[in-house]
């Protein structure tokens, strides 16, 4: 929902850094897959009760997702680096309360199933229109840099990140979290399946 206002804002503060990266010779590839070695690293933080260090690799995981794309900008992006990003966000965005889970199975694992079934219907809904809009030539104004098509919606990047800070600044409240967030989501699969139906008739 908010992804799209924020996006000025995140190229004006990853330029700078980018530019030092593209300097030293590290390609946006090589951040990409140190972000999501991060992401991983939080997640594990996640399962081990270190609520701190699993919210330090958040930051410095969606740190790395503006990078990668600010350096790729500043050099060559390619389609595999679009992929890449793509891919490794949706299994960091997946993996994360998996953490959680481990950590309080009795109390979080079906908050978390739950949560995750979501995220596949937000997933799915977002790739799907995503495939059909490039096969039809339809581009987003939104996102014009973007290496596919980003359909938003009211559970976007953005909300996810708020999502899981807030899970690791307030873990005991992880189940209501992943409920209300579900909704949220599930709200979010029925308006761009919607949106999918009246624009691809």
């Amino acid at each position: 929902m908010f992804d799209a206002a924020l996006l000025p804002f995140v190229k004006r503060a990853t330029d700078r850094p980018a530019r030092a990266l593209v300097a030293r010779g590290i390609s946006a590839d090589q951040i990409t897959f140190v972000g999501f070695g991060i992401g991983i690293l939080g997640v594990a933080s996640a399962a081990s009760s270190t609520f701190s260090v699993a919210l330090l690799c958040l930051a410095l995981n969606r740190l790395a997702d503006g990078l990668d794309g600010a350096v790729a900008r500043l050099t060559t992006p390619t389609d595999r680096g679009a992929f890449l990003d793509i891919a490794l966000d949706f299994m960091f965005y997946a993996l994360f309360p998996l953490g959680f889970a481990i950590h309080d199975p009795a109390t979080n694992a079906l908050p978390a199933a739950v949560l995750i079934s979501s995220f596949i219907g937000t997933g799915s809904s977002f790739l799907a229109f995503s495939i059909i809009a490039e096969k039809r030539g339809i581009t987003s104004q939104n996102y014009p840099t973007k290496g596919i098509y980003y359909l938003g919606g009211l559970t976007e990047g953005s909300e996810t990140i708020a999502l899981f800070v807030a899970m690791c600044l307030f873990p005991l409240a992880f189940p209501w979290l992943a409920y209300a967030f579900a909704v949220l989501c599930a709200i979010t699969t029925l308006t761009r399946w919607l949106a999918g139906w009246r624009l691809f008739a």
